[in-house]
């Protein structure tokens, strides 16, 4: 689980994908590995963060969705639910079609 930066914003048609913000996260086995939050969407409400590796910025990307706990303190944690999964992915590659 990693925490969000505080100044992530859902990008409009005009934004151009210019991003500074880094999370760090672990894998199962304890590894840790720094990621790019190259976008956030809002899918159903909720918010969502696409990294990439910061170590391979054209490797596969991560979407994690963005919650908050009872202090407003933002982490991101897997998508396990195959239909969020599938509507997320949906939205993410329309919006990319759009920016095309």
């Amino acid at each position: 689980m990693a925490s969000v930066p505080h100044d992530n914003h859902v990008h409009d048609e005009h934004h151009d994908h210019d991003h500074d913000e880094t999370v760090l996260l672990e894998d199962e086995n304890g590894n840790e590995r720094e990621f790019r939050i190259v976008d956030v969407i809002e899918v159903g409400g909720k918010e969502y963060a696409v990294l990439v590796p910061e170590d391979e910025p054209e490797g596969d990307g991560v979407v994690l969705r963005i919650d908050s706990d009872a202090d407003g303190q933002e982490y991101l944690v897997d998508i396990e639910d195959d239909a969020e999964w599938d509507r997320v992915v949906q939205a993410y590659e329309a919006a990319v079609e759009e920016d095309n």
